[in-house]
């Protein structure tokens, strides 16, 4: 399907950024807003901003996602997570676009055995998961066309993730100890671009949820190990303290923090794949791509 006009919010974020280097690459036109041209705690500036640009498609990637902080600042992330998508869908359905947003795993308890399907029961564990599941269910409320994408831990060579932050530490310290009992699929911010945009050329009548997660999984210490190793094949710059050997693994109990994380955060991609012919790369091939962009920035 074709969009005259794409409004993308957070393009200072991770997702945002991705998405807007992938449709600049693709030549496709589009209104990207950061913070300070659209603050989502205030409800008139997304009114008037919408009303203004009138956009045929929004792509909402902003977020709140300070996951510990945001047991405290309880009405900062539903302001942000819950409100602002609620608006911005309303706004969408009165000028008859449509809606992209973007979801988490947190939003499930984690308690699953297998991976989660979409029709699975959410049960989110902390005010970051809660308040996301409050925007999924305020847009699906507004009536609009739109897509939700559950997708987890996502990360990048663009901006503050655990991708960049591993490498901090192990160029820092000689051991890391990384918790290893919680499982999921990293996602590369860049898959999720290319996939929304494979989405968007393929969208038909299609609403609803789906997750949208690089392929396969690991653990948080998996993953962690795994962006050493790649990291140091690629012999890239600067060279770390820290080998696979140095990489401790922990149990979540071990590490306590603010807000409780799902034990199990991995994700069935089948009903993306069957409704829109998309499914992600493999994990590992993911993260060597955005190790290999890490290069070219620096």
């Amino acid at each position: 399907m074709q969009f005259k006009k794409i409004l993308v919010t957070g393009v200072n974020g991770q997702v945002g950024h991705a998405l807007q280097q992938a449709f600049a690459k693709h030549a496709i036109d589009i209104v990207a807003l950061d913070r300070a041209q659209l603050d989502l705690t205030d409800i008139s500036a997304i009114r008037l901003v919408m009303q203004k640009i009138q956009p045929d498609l929004i792509i909402n990637p902003a977020a709140y996602t300070a996951v510990d902080k945001a047991e405290s600042e309880l009405d900062l992330a539903y302001a942000i997570n819950a409100t602002a998508p609620q608006v911005l869908a309303e706004e969408a359905a009165k000028l008859n676009a449509r809606m992209i947003h973007f979801s988490t795993d947190y939003v499930y308890a984690g308690n699953k055995l297998s991976a989660y399907l979409e029709s699975d029961p959410t049960q989110p564990l902390s005010v970051y998961g809660k308040s996301k599941l409050a925007g999924e269910d305020a847009i699906r409320a507004t009536g609009v066309p739109h897509l939700i994408f559950r997708t987890s831990w996502v990360y990048g060579a663009y901006g503050k993730n655990f991708m960049n932050t591993i490498l901090r530490l192990a160029a820092e310290r000689d051991e890391l100890r990384i918790v290893a009992d919680q499982f999921g699929a990293p996602t590369s911010s860049n898959s999720i671009a290319q996939a929304v945009l494979a989405v968007i050329a393929a969208w038909q009548h299609q609403t609803g949820t789906y997750h949208l997660v690089n392929f396969g999984e690991t653990s948080w210490h998996g993953f962690a190990s795994a962006i050493v190793e790649e990291y140091a094949k690629l012999k890239l710059a600067p060279p770390l303290k820290a080998s696979t050997q140095h990489m401790h693994a922990i149990t979540t109990q071990d590490y306590p923090t603010p807000a409780v994380r799902p034990a199990n955060s991995r994700l069935n991609c089948e009903k993306l794949q069957q409704d829109f012919g998309v499914r992600l790369p493999d994990w590992r091939e993911a993260l060597i791509a955005e190790l290999q962009l890490l290069q070219v920035q620096h």
